[in-house]
């Protein structure tokens, strides 16, 4: 598995992803969707130089240019319900694509332990198709790795681009120990050091599924 960290090359996205994680601006709903969804789009605009392209003719009002288009839109899929703005992002520049949706939860027990559940999964065929997994946090890598192996069923995707804003070190390599094929990228935006005990990333911006819809049961 490749991995691209985002964070060692200075962009604007620098300036997206510390809005989502600064707390006063947080309060703002509205604003921190919307810094999900760009933070999306700059990632389909990294991913998109990796694709294969062709020749095409666009008729123009006084002409004909050749320009080179993408062979193929990716499938995008992502991990309800945080996933959705992100997702949102991918789609906007990848505006034709079909989707798949996948339903994971964490299941706490009374002593603060959790299982990771996955409900509901709904994808087009896989097979030969371009595979974006959108999921705006990566802390321990359990519902990714859960997410990825239930896609797999849907088809043998020719390459897989996973997607997340910010990540735990111990995410990464625990993503990167399971995930042997090389047909496999991981687009980061930032690396965080740390778990709490709750498995949250530390220093990480909170609950991106809670900051974006509100609290949960």
């Amino acid at each position: 598995m490749d991995i691209i960290n985002l964070e060692e090359q200075n962009s604007i996205l620098n300036r997206f992803i510390a809005e989502t994680r600064d707390r006063d601006i947080q309060q703002d709903r509205l604003r921190f969707r919307r810094n999900l969804e760009r933070i999306g789009e700059i990632f389909a605009y990294e991913i998109s130089k990796t694709m294969a392209y062709e020749k095409t003719s666009v008729t123009t009002p006084l002409g004909t240019k050749e320009v080179m288009m993408p062979r193929h839109q990716p499938i995008l899929s992502t991990i309800l319900r945080a996933g959705l703005p992100l997702h949102q992002g991918l789609l906007n520049y990848f505006d034709n694509s079909d989707n798949a949706f996948i339903s994971a939860y964490r299941k706490y027990d009374k002593e603060g332990n959790f299982d990771i559940y996955l409900e509901y999964a709904s994808s087009p065929d896989l097979n030969d198709a371009t595979l974006i997994i959108s999921d705006p946090m990566l802390a321990t890598s359990s519902s990714m790795l859960l997410t990825y192996k239930e896609l797999l069923q849907a088809g043998a995707p020719r390459h897989v681009h996973i997607v997340t804003i910010i990540a735990s070190r111990k995410g990464v390599d625990v993503l990167a120990e399971n995930i042997h094929e090389n047909n496999v990228t991981l687009w980061v935006g930032s690396v965080d050091p740390l778990l709490n005990d709750k498995a949250y990333i530390i220093p990480g911006l909170g609950d991106a599924g809670d900051l974006a819809y509100g609290m949960k049961r």
